[in-house]
């Protein structure tokens, strides 16, 4: 070949493949809704690359030779990808899409929202079939390798650049204790509760030993007693109404058991009063139509509900 075909023009496999079907050069600008001009100069460098021989001028057009016809079958294939992947962009129909989608949640959002996050995707992509999971140490090689289609995730938890994310919503936080608990019913002084044992979440997305709460606790001089750790909802809740122990968390969890009460913090930075959670998905998919239509319901439903007061 004379020219590389690293530099082919794709509009000039598209022009080689019509004047082959045409066999005739104003013809297929007509078709193409270009300038003839526009073909001759197309026509020169389809030449340059595969040869003279590609056509041969006839009275009323052109006769393409065996190896335009070959040329015009493959340019046929290699396009028809290309036409496939852009219709599918375009006409991507959410109350038709049956593919299968994988959403990854931290564990506490996965607990506290999962079920309506399930309600409001289902309402949007009623045919998809759903896989909700936990965030996992290999999630994040997951949305890497595209086998996670979308993640939920806390905002300050730090991603790689390869990885869009916008924000969601703030939660506030309180301290979760029991009801008539016999220290926080009066204060939340940090001298008051600075020895009270802590319940945490089992959180797989942690990054350092402790979070900013445990050393924000530690700072003020606690001794971060903590009594329990736990993936599970009903184990920490059991532990609080049944001890003197307290969590912080938000008043989500208050609709899991009508013995828990919210309490408010002690003096701290506002940025430490709430967090922010953040959805996210490759940079790469930014332009698909299920990421953008994932994102729409997601950001819905956190547009929708509103936190309990505490």
């Amino acid at each position: 070949m004379k020219k590389s075909l690293e530099d082919l023009d794709l509009n000039l496999l598209k022009l080689l493949r019509v004047v082959v079907e045409t066999q005739n050069t104003s013809v297929a600008a007509e078709k193409l809704g270009i300038s003839q001009t526009s073909v001759s100069r197309g026509m020169a460098k389809l030449r340059e690359t595969f040869g003279d021989q590609l056509f041969i001028r006839k009275a009323h057009g052109v006769e393409p030779s065996e190896l335009a016809e070959k040329l015009a079958e493959a340019a046929e294939h290699m396009l028809t990808p290309f036409t496939q992947v852009l219709e599918a962009y375009q006409t991507f129909d959410p109350l038709e899409y049956s593919g299968n989608i994988v959403v990854v949640c931290d564990l506490t959002l996965l607990d506290v929202f999962g079920r309506g996050l399930y309600q409001a995707l289902t309402n949007t992509l009623p045919k998809a079939k759903f896989r909700f999971v936990y965030w996992q140490q290999d999630s994040l090689q997951g949305l890497l390798d595209r086998e996670i289609d979308y993640m939920l995730h806390y905002t300050q938890f730090p991603l790689p650049q390869d990885l869009y994310t916008h924000h969601l919503s703030n939660i506030k936080v309180n301290l979760v204790a029991r009801k008539d608990h016999p220290v926080l019913s009066q204060t939340s002084d940090w001298d008051a509760i600075k020895n009270i044992p802590i319940v945490k979440y089992a959180s797989n997305s942690q990054v350092g030993k402790y979070d900013y709460y445990d050393e924000l606790f530690m700072q003020k001089g606690g001794e971060l007693n903590v009594k329990l750790v736990s993936h599970n909802v009903p184990v920490m809740i059991d532990c609080l109404v049944n001890s003197d122990a307290m969590a912080f968390n938000s008043s989500y969890i208050l609709q899991h058991d009508d013995r828990l009460m919210c309490y408010p913090l002690p003096d701290m930075p506002e940025r430490f009063r709430s967090v922010s959670v953040s959805g996210g998905y490759l940079q790469s998919k930014r332009g698909y139509p299920l990421n953008q239509c994932l994102h729409q319901a997601m950001q819905g439903f956190f547009n929708s509900i509103v936190q309990p007061e505490s």
